[in-house]
């Protein structure tokens, strides 16, 4: 078996990687790092969870490592573009972390957020610009930012800022930075855009495709109740409330109808976290903060979020509203059974619903076991569908929208917005050190915080059902 020590990294990022109690690259680590050092382009194909944000962090910390020079006023030696603000702030983590011997020198350029802090980070020039596309090119715009010396650029998570319309955005970044650099391009997926985009700014990459050794959808135990629309509130709170509930994400189809969510649940007795695009920059790492730490054992978030949450011990991750996107269902459920432990997935379908359950067994080419819900609740499957309440669309949003959202992703990152060590995919990690149920049948909301919806009762403690699992349902 492959060792980092094996892979040619500079000494201090070795040393870094030893105090995180790491030795074993998963297998797009062991095979990008090599190639990476060698100052090539690297074209990457690995689901989230596979640990692409060390396969790029490492090479490039130890390129930066050999040469050692101050960067100019507004200029960044590297620049990482991710789609989302969480995901920014995780990669940013990440090379905090993995360059504690070197201390780089790093800026977060993000929407949502004031952009004053921003340029004056970027005043003193630093070594890794870590950005969403749209805020970036504002400051490029009024000059707050110069791609001028970048000698590396790393596109992460292609296929999803294709997905958030960021494909015209990043064009007119990529056209910035020196036609000498290093390009290296992210994606789960490659679809004809994301091909035709290697095509024009990578010089013969190296083509690197991994599938994980056992795929996150296989350790992931799911079930699907067909149930009426207006039942699923109730049936919800009951899911939450038991007891091996330990840390759940719910996944809602809007952002009104996250906030709704999180006030039904504060009725019941159950605190809750929303976490969406209508969310300040600092009320989603609150958020989600609360949710690494345990204040909050429960999430709800919008598909936005679907790959930007990378947290230890989800156990649950339910579908509140089912994605009008087939692909969004393997993004969301694989919040859950994260290096290489289990979990379970939890779908509530409704009557408009059932043609995207259908599209979701075609992608996935499994039948997903069906459980009966509560008496009176179950829907009549011999009545007409109804409409679904979302067409199916891949890249029709507006061309920058708003400097992104929630982000994240595999290997070697903390969660979003801060705290927390990295964690290696595929070597165990280290144990989980946020809490398990903290205050969620206390009563509501832990410690007088506020919840996500802005307030609401503090109801008296929820039910509690025991231990739920498809298995014992």
């Amino acid at each position: 078996m492959t060792q980092f020590t094996e892979l040619g990294l500079a000494e201090p990022v070795l040393k870094a990687i030893t105090a995180e109690g790491y030795t074993m690259p998963t297998p797009i680590q062991a095979q990008a790092i090599p190639v990476l050092l060698k100052g090539q382009d690297v074209v990457g194909i690995a689901q989230t969870g596979t640990g692409k944000t060390a396969a790029f962090v490492l090479p490039l910390l130890s390129l930066l490592a050999t040469k050692p020079s101050r960067p100019a006023p507004r200029t960044a030696r590297v620049l990482i573009l991710a789609p989302t603000r969480e995901l920014a702030a995780q990669i940013a983590d990440s090379v905090r972390a993995y360059g504690s011997h070197m201390r780089p020198s790093v800026a977060v350029v993000v929407g949502g957020v004031k952009p004053g802090a921003q340029i004056k980070a970027m005043s003193r020039g630093v070594d890794f610009l870590i950005a969403t596309p749209g805020r970036l090119l504002d400051h490029m715009d009024t000059k707050a930012i110069s791609l001028a010396d970048t000698t590396a650029v790393v596109l992460d998570e292609a296929d999803q800022m294709m997905d958030l319309g960021f494909m015209p955005a990043i064009r007119k970044v990529m056209a910035a930075v020196p036609m000498k650099r290093q390009t290296l391009l992210f994606s789960a997926t490659m679809p004809k855009p994301i091909r035709a985009l290697a095509d024009d700014f990578l010089r013969d990459p190296v083509e690197i495709a991994v599938t994980p050794e056992s795929k996150p959808v296989e350790r992931i135990e799911q079930a699907v109740y067909m149930i009426k629309g207006q039942a699923k509130p109730a049936f919800l709170s009951e899911l939450l409330s038991a007891d091996d509930m330990d840390r759940a994400i719910v996944f809602t189809r809007t952002k009104h109808g996250a906030d709704k969510v999180v006030k039904n649940l504060a009725n019941d007795g159950l605190y809750a976290e929303a976490i969406h695009g209508n969310k300040s920059q600092n009320q989603r790492i609150r958020a989600l903060d609360a949710f690494k730490s345990g204040k909050a054992p429960i999430l709800v978030a919008t598909d936005i979020a679907a790959r930007g949450i990378d947290v230890d011990g989800v156990s649950h991750v339910i579908n509140f509203d089912m994605p009008n996107i087939s692909e969004s269902y393997v993004h969301r459920i694989g919040r859950t059974a994260r290096a290489g432990k289990t979990g379970i997935a939890i779908s509530l379908v409704g009557n408009d619903e059932r043609a995207y359950l259908r599209d979701i067994e075609k992608l996935t080419g499994k039948s997903i076991p069906r459980l009966d819900p509560p008496a009176g609740t179950a829907l009549d499957l011999s009545l007409p569908e109804e409409e679904g309440p979302h067409k199916q669309q891949r890249n029709g949003g507006r061309s920058r929208p708003g400097g992104g959202g929630g982000g994240g992703r595999g290997h070697a990152r903390s969660g979003g917005g801060g705290g927390g060590k990295p964690r290696a995919h595929g070597q165990g990690g280290k144990p989980n050190s946020g809490g398990g149920n903290g205050g969620r049948k206390q009563g509501g909301k832990p410690g007088g915080q506020r919840s996500g919806n802005g307030g609401g009762a503090t109801p008296a403690a929820a039910r509690s059902r025991g231990s739920w699992s498809p298995a014992s349902s």
